[in-house]
């Protein structure tokens, strides 16, 4: 381990202090008409899109001879913000394929011993719905499943134990809402609106990125030390799409406007995500100094929500992804008058979405352990 990710271990020590001001939002629970697991296409288009370029990552990059020996044949693999599935279940398998092929291309095509054991650990934060996450479990599955509980901004396993992490649509989540966005008096007050991507102030785009870095300096930390040297890490992130935040945010306003909603809640909300672009991603990986980047660039893949502005279902899997924050903030009831007023506002949204439309476009990261 280099000199730099030596001091990373300090770096997790002073966030562990931290930690406890992190605040934890789960994707909506159970399979209501409003979960996670019934509206989750938009995060299944992510990881359909990256699929080729995942499998691209483990035959050209991951060697397995070096991974794996006579003595330690299992191969382990994360998924860090697995949520309650199903799309989770689809991206593990996927990548138990790729490394199943690269064993064959690796050693000899005879040998019927050279495809290893899995285990695939499912993570997130505690209070996710592990339950309804397990239950929906492939029953034909090829790997032994564990589930861990825990926030990914922090150390989650031994050191030295994984051999392969992934995580897709997780990790512009930010541990916590910048500080300065709470303060009334700070440059960064978001007066009016609920996100960075309208704001017009400079200094909240700032408060924003700050909070990222530091978020995923403790992440990159705690992932060198569980990653075995040579290991892989595979990071998906939308980096276009929440721009539909805003409906959600006019609709706070029209509760305001009709004295249902005092303006001082909504001027003191913001949705604790990042998008974080290559430039940004690079800047953390080269301070942390302990993965090699492999590939990182912008993709467009295709989104059938985005493509035929089919905004009904796109506020809907918005909702199931967003509705802890709101609830955190304006209590259920609130919560849900705005996002049934947002959904109820689709024909108006789909109408937007076509006069003013952007391809939808992704992160896509493979880092390398050194």
């Amino acid at each position: 381990m280099s000199n730099n990710c030596g001091r990373e271990k300090e770096k997790l020590i002073m966030y562990q202090a931290f930690d406890k001001m992190q605040r934890h939002f789960p994707m909506s629970a159970g399979d209501g008409a409003y979960s996670y697991s019934r509206n989750s296409q938009l995060q299944r288009e992510v990881l359909d899109g990256a699929k080729e370029m995942v499998r691209d990552a483990i035959i050209e990059k991951l060697d397995i001879k070096s991974l794996l020996s006579a003595s330690i044949n299992t191969f382990r693999i994360i998924d860090l913000g697995c949520s309650i599935g199903p799309n989770t279940f689809s991206a593990m398998q996927h990548i138990i394929e790729a490394v199943k092929d690269k064993c064959h291309y690796q050693f000899s095509a005879d040998s019927s011993n050279i495809i290893p054991e899995f285990q695939v650990f499912f993570n997130d934060h505690v209070n996710n719905d592990f339950n309804t996450l397990f239950r929906s479990l492939p029953v034909d599955r090829s790997y032994f499943a564990v589930g861990v509980p825990g926030s990914f901004h922090g150390r989650l396993f031994p050191s030295g134990s994984i051999h392969f992490a992934h995580s897709s649509c997780a990790i512009h989540w930010l541990s916590k809402l910048p500080e300065m966005l709470l303060d009334e008096k700070s440059p960064a007050w978001n007066k009016g609106l609920i996100h960075y991507v309208d704001a017009a102030n400079t200094a909240v785009v700032n408060a924003y990125v700050a909070q990222f870095d530091k978020d995923m300096e403790i992440f990159l930390s705690a992932r060198a030390e569980e990653i075995v040297p040579g290991g892989m890490m595979v990071l998906v992130s939308p980096f276009s799409g929440y721009r539909y935040l805003k409906f959600f945010g006019s609709s706070l306003m029209d509760l305001v406007n009709e004295g249902m909603l005092d303006e001082s809640l909504v001027d003191a909300f913001n949705v604790p995500v990042y998008f974080p672009s290559p430039e940004d991603m690079t800047k953390v990986v080269e301070k942390n100094g302990c993965f090699s980047i492999e590939r990182i660039e912008l993709t467009y893949p295709q989104s059938k929500l985005v493509d035929e502005a089919d905004a009904k279902s796109l506020m809907t899997n918005l909702r199931a992804v967003l509705e802890g924050v709101f609830i955190n903030h304006f209590g259920s009831k609130i919560a849900d008058e705005a996002f049934s007023r947002t959904i109820l506002k689709s024909e108006d949204i789909s109408a937007w979405m076509k006069a003013n439309y952007e391809k939808p476009c992704q992160l896509f990261v493979v880092l390398k352990r050194k």
